[in-house]
């Protein structure tokens, strides 16, 4: 089964579920820093962080491989009346990703990791904006569901993000996950 088609399937499974996705809680608890502006949400799955957002005050851009994940958000902004446009993308396809240099205050990126993007996420963040990600890492003690390819390493987004100020970091052995929330400078 290709990516597309197993994501559209656990989208619908999780739908099917009826229960309203909520938005990261980390993310949420740095409120304080989200004052709007323009955000890009890289595999927006269901949308809730995009949601949040758009309810934040944010003009919100949400990519993801997943069709049925991408109507939902449609759905669910033009029914709360917020500023989020969806768009089907295949992020392993860099060439077909077009976003601008500086053009983002804000760029999230949640339980998805494609160090090739790190670079895009770079370029796309305006002088002083925010960039928060969110995903699983290699633990020492925690072992989990998700391959270790699709895994930090322990304290990657550290090293990868030297040059930025870190706001907040946070290596969760018990439930293997790295997070960190920076400013460019």
């Amino acid at each position: 089964m290709d990516a597309k088609s197993k994501w559209d399937e656990k989208y619908l499974e999780r739908l099917e579920d009826q229960s309203k996705p909520i938005a990261n809680g980390r993310l949420q608890g740095l409120s304080r820093y989200l004052t709007g502006g323009k955000a890009l949400d890289f595999a927006c799955g269901l949308g809730a962080n995009s949601l949040f957002l758009a309810e934040r005050g944010y003009e919100v851009e949400a990519f993801d491989i997943s069709d049925v994940a991408i109507e939902h958000v449609r759905e669910q902004a033009l029914a709360e009346g917020l500023s989020v446009l969806s768009q089907m993308i295949d992020l392993t396809d860099l060439e077909n990703i077009h976003v601008s240099d500086e053009a983002y205050d804000l760029v999230i990126i949640t339980y998805y990791l494609d160090r090739s993007l790190f670079p895009l996420v770079k370029a796309a963040i305006k002088d002083q904006g925010y960039f928060f990600m969110e995903t699983f890492y290699k633990s020492p003690i925690g072992e989990g569901r998700v391959s270790d390819h699709f895994k930090l390493q322990p304290g990657e987004l550290l090293t990868e993000f030297a040059d930025w100020q870190v706001l907040f970091y946070e290596e969760n052995e018990l439930e293997g996950r790295q997070t960190i929330f920076a400013r460019k400078r």
